[in-house]
């Protein structure tokens, strides 16, 4: 199992953070796009590193189109030198439509062509063929040889899709390289919706669970001492309640009976009730989520839910400060 590190916001610490966590040990960076773009800490970190994969964990797919997509992974595969992991997420339609002020029409279909759209660019740049995609979302015709800049050195860029609804995990089997669990992913939800529904979209291609790695970014509430693992405990507890409150993912708890919940987090996330929300996650829900327990004990935790189902694992603010003791976790993990 690969187990992947990330990066922050903070430019000026990229390289430095990259370059410290290959030497750690770590199989992948991930770059997620919150208060930053997500693509410019990778570029510095590829500057940096000679081993690790990086990869947008996400990139906002429908905040740009799928030139601008292709663009950027073609520079992003040739300066990683073939380690680059495109990897794109819907966010939600309030964020699409209010924050980046774009269209929010049938999610899971407009994924399914913006990526094959991508894909119709990059062939037409490797191959010097006629750019003809036509859709129902993206139409890309023309392209001229001042704007083509030929085949990648390094060949095409893995494209990952995060998602947790049925339709959207469907289109990541049928077109992607990869998917990305959210974190909001129980073990139950993983093997009762999710493998099921990456199979169904892998078979409308003629493929197998098998051509498709999947990555389980994972809740761990750990510590080195009593006080760590305090801070751990509530603060994976607001993270869970921040994710509950989202409508989208109401079918996770719902499928543990949990589904009231929701509502009940929704309705104080806009009343602005974050720290209150995380008050209303029991210990039994955390347990869902979450592996707890010493350092010592999460490898055999995460290998007991995952082993055999993701290929590749990262975390959730791990609070154990102690770096042996977490290098340990990371070689147990890695032998799986």
């Amino acid at each position: 199992m690969k187990v992947d590190g990330g990066l922050g916001g903070d430019l000026t610490a990229a390289a430095r953070s990259a370059a410290a966590q290959e030497e750690q040990g770590y199989d992948g960076l991930w770059s997620a796009e919150t208060a930053h773009d997500p693509f410019f800490p990778l570029l510095l970190a590829s500057q940096a590193t000679q081993r690790v994969e990086l990869g947008t964990g996400i990139a906002v797919a429908f905040a740009r189109n799928p030139m601008n997509l292709a663009q950027v992974g073609w520079d992003m595969q040739a300066a990683c030198e073939g380690r680059f992991i495109l990897g794109l997420g819907s966010q939600i339609k309030p964020h699409i439509t209010k924050r980046f002020s774009m269209p929010w029409t049938h999610p899971a279909p407009r994924m399914r062509e913006m990526i094959l759209a991508i894909r119709a660019i990059w062939a037409s740049w490797n191959d010097g063929s006629k750019l003809d995609f036509h859709g129902d979302f993206y139409t890309h015709t023309l392209m001229t040889p001042f704007f083509n800049p030929g085949p990648n050195p390094y060949g095409n860029a893995k494209i990952f899709l995060a998602g947790v609804g049925q339709l959207m995990t469907e289109v990541a089997g049928e077109v992607c390289d990869g998917f990305l669990c959210h974190g909001f992913t129980t073990e139950r939800y993983l093997r009762e919706v999710t493998l099921p529904a990456l199979e169904c979209g892998a078979a409308k291609a003629g493929r197998t669970l098998a051509d498709v790695e999947i990555s389980g970014p994972a809740f761990v509430v750990t510590g080195s001492n009593e006080e760590e693992m305090l801070a751990s405990h509530t603060g994976t507890k607001q993270q869970i309640a921040f994710y509950g409150s989202t409508p989208a993912y109401r079918g996770v708890l719902e499928l543990h009976g949990w589904g009231g919940l929701q509502e009940d987090l929704n309705k104080m996330s806009k009343e602005g009730r974050w720290k209150e929300m995380g008050e209303l996650i029991t210990d039994d829900i955390l347990d869902t989520f979450a592996v707890v327990g010493t350092p010592e004990q999460i490898a055999d935790g995460l290998r007991a839910r995952y082993g055999g189902i993701v290929q590749r694992i990262s975390f959730y603010a791990p609070y154990a400060s102690d770096p042996e003791r977490w290098q340990q976790v990371m070689k147990d993990l890695q032998s799986i």
